[in-house]
């Protein structure tokens, strides 16, 4: 079919700023504010907490400068998926775009918005989870309800996805300003911990630095399955514990979605790549020296609600540090789930372009964005926040979300994804050796080996650790095959050129 008349291009209108802005902004939600308390209670020693930290800056960082080669010679929207595609074949691209729009981009933006509307509550109290607008309707183990917190979270994806339609000019200014933004408010919390928080009482400064049994850890409370791997557990434990780190520091690779959209992509996309995780992971690391060095181990792992950067200020300034970190916690979730939405689009819109989704997705709007395709991940990331799990406890429903249990399975097969896309830089040097590579990874082999080595670590931690959530995950991802040869079937004809 021949593109409409009424049909714009995309348009290359993100500058270095803009897509570093993008890479920052996707990156910085609400993750690092949260995810140390579970890592430290897995690990029982502040030293290993800083170690997996570490470990997963050094894969974040080897993982950006692998697509950065990538991204700089198949500048196109869809990143991954079109990475996948020219080193495997479609099949493999469709399974990860199916994985992203089915769970991955639409589950996170639907749990970044819950995130945001609860961190709203925390000042606005009728906010909240279980003041009902619409009561839980019961169906065996699952629920639909709709509560304030829900709806608020619902009308903030409903208006960043309008936003978003009105042109990349205005997706970007919100972008840039919130990005600007929070990283600032994290970088005020790391020098603020540093500098104030700093006392001889903070795990730090623990003469069991690295002694996690002297802090009273042991396994069979915090990974009983690792168990029979005897002197080897610990090291499993140790992957464990990277999940969360790494997935604060995830969807860096968004700014690919946009390639077609980023201006000189051979130079801009992978400097906008490294600057930009470069300076997520320093700030990440440093924030949790600062934790560290504010609190004690016991406050660390028992803080509430896993909110160690609430503890840290509360501890620093009072009450008052509460109020400061909801207001940045606010603005860091909002920010970041507008590079999801802009970001996030662009896969479903590729996608359609080559026929293997509905025609309409693939098609521009006046404005030069894909609107039909921001309109589809906004109504199924919104219908994700609906449905509610539901377990009993004396007889008392307690009502989870449906989109934290997907997110679990999928963490497997996200893991998987990068490491495809990672592996495919060695693939295509040696199958097209003679594509145009204005940006060639540094220290290749061994950056991409390095990824490769503690992606194959963490995935394998996993499916030992967790088998049935690992294969779950595999699972709804496969639900992409009768999927891609009914399109390829019924779809190439519709494709737009």
């Amino acid at each position: 079919m021949e593109t409409p008349k009424n049909d714009k291009k995309l348009v290359r209108s993100l500058s270095l700023l803009d897509a570093t802005m993008l890479v920052i902004g996707s990156m910085i939600g609400s993750g690092i504010f949260i995810v140390s308390a579970e890592s430290a209670r897995l690990l029982g020693a502040p030293g290993w907490l800083l170690v997996v930290w570490a470990l997963a800056g050094v894969m974040t960082i080897t993982g950006a400068l692998c697509f950065g080669e990538l991204a700089a010679a198949m500048p196109k929207a869809g990143g991954p998926y079109v990475f996948m595609s020219e080193a495997y074949g479609k099949p493999v691209g469709f399974l990860y775009g199916w994985s992203q729009f089915l769970i991955v981009q639409s589950g996170t933006i639907a749990a970044v918005a819950v995130a945001f509307a609860n961190f709203t509550g925390i000042l606005i109290p009728q906010i909240s989870g279980t003041n009902y607008l619409i009561e839980p309707i019961v169906f065996g183990s699952y629920a639909i309800s709709l509560s304030t917190q829900q709806m608020l979270a619902i009308i903030s994806i409903a208006l960043l996805t309008y936003i978003n339609t009105r042109g990349l000019k205005v997706g970007k200014w919100i972008q840039n300003t919130f990005t600007i933004t929070k990283t600032a408010a994290l970088l005020a919390l790391v020098i603020v911990g540093l500098i104030f928080g700093w006392n001889s009482g903070g795990a730090l400064f623990s003469a069991d630095l690295w002694n996690s049994v002297a802090n009273g850890w042991n396994l069979e409370t915090a990974q009983p399955a690792a168990a029979a791997l005897g002197s080897l557990a610990f090291v499993v434990v140790l992957g464990k514990a990277m999940t969360g780190p790494l997935f604060s520091q995830s969807a860096w690779d968004n700014v690919t979605f946009t390639g077609a959209e980023v201006e000189n992509p051979g130079r801009n996309l992978p400097l906008a790549l490294i600057i930009g995780c470069l300076i997520v992971v320093g700030l990440y690391f440093l924030a949790n020296v600062a934790y560290v060095a504010t609190l004690s181990l016991p406050a660390l792992q028992n803080a509430p609600n896993g909110r160690v950067a609430v503890a840290v200020m509360e501890q620093i300034v009072g009450a008052p540090g509460l109020i400061i970190m909801a207001f940045a916690l606010m603005i860091s979730t909002f920010g970041c789930n507008n590079g999801l939405i802009l970001s996030g689009s662009r896969v479903s819109y590729a996608m359609a372009k080559d026929g293997y989704l509905f025609a309409p997705l693939a098609r521009t709007n006046r404005s030069h964005v894909p609107a039909f395709a921001l309109l589809a991940q906004c109504v199924w990331a919104c219908f994700l926040i609906l449905p509610r799990t539901v377990t009993y406890a004396d007889g008392k429903p307690t009502f989870g979300n449906v989109y934290t249990q997907l997110l679990e399975y999928i963490v497997s097969v996200d893991l998987i994804s990068a490491a495809l896309s990672v592996l495919a830089v060695i693939v295509l040097r040696r199958r097209q050796p003679e594509m145009k590579r204005p940006y060639r990874v540094w220290g290749y082999p061994l950056t991409p080996c390095i990824f490769l080595a503690l992606s194959m670590f963490v995935t394998l931690t996993l499916l030992y650790l967790a088998p049935s959530t690992a294969g779950i995950g595999y699972l709804l991802a496969l639900t992409g095959i009768p999927v891609y040869f009914l399109w390829r079937r019924t779809g190439r004809e519709s494709a737009i050129n």
